[in-house]
């Protein structure tokens, strides 16, 4: 059945795919959103781990550094620049465990692949439409405006 059978205009049908396409568009913005968004998550996680292992090895070792290393020299009984190397090797390994899982973080990133694969199939789509030319209108003088 053709578009004139059913009872709707060219200006309808125009309307309705204008319409169609926007929804499309939107629907393409907003899957993007939610891809970024998520990836936005993870980054953030990624960025507060790191910051808090930077902030360890810059501003807190010194002074636990110290507090333990004097406390193992107590109760171990052993020479203080030996307890100092302990606990420089355990802050160390704290450091290093955070920094690893602030790249695990990071590596779990990825490009919106399903908006890239939509906006292309989307794009495929519309270059295959032909444009067609509209008609030039004519007024009452009969030159065309």
């Amino acid at each position: 059945m053709s578009a004139a059978e059913e009872g709707r205009s060219l200006g309808e049908l125009v309307a309705s795919a204008t319409a169609e396409l926007s929804g499309l568009m939107h629907d393409e913005i907003a899957l993007a959103k939610a891809e970024i968004r998520e990836d936005v998550r993870r980054a953030l996680f990624g960025s507060v781990a790191g910051m808090v292992g930077a902030f360890l090895a810059l501003f807190a070792v010194p002074l636990f550094s110290f507090g333990l290393a004097f406390w193992l020299r107590n109760w171990w009984d052993i020479p203080l620049a030996l307890a100092c190397t302990i606990v420089g090797a355990l802050y160390i390994v704290l450091a290093v465990v955070l920094f690893l899982l602030a790249r695990r973080k990071f590596g779990r990133i990825s490009k919106p692949e399903r908006s890239i694969q939509s906006a292309k199939e989307s794009a495929a789509v519309l270059s295959s439409v032909k444009p067609h030319p509209r008609p030039v209108p004519v007024d009452k003088a009969g030159s065309a405006t």
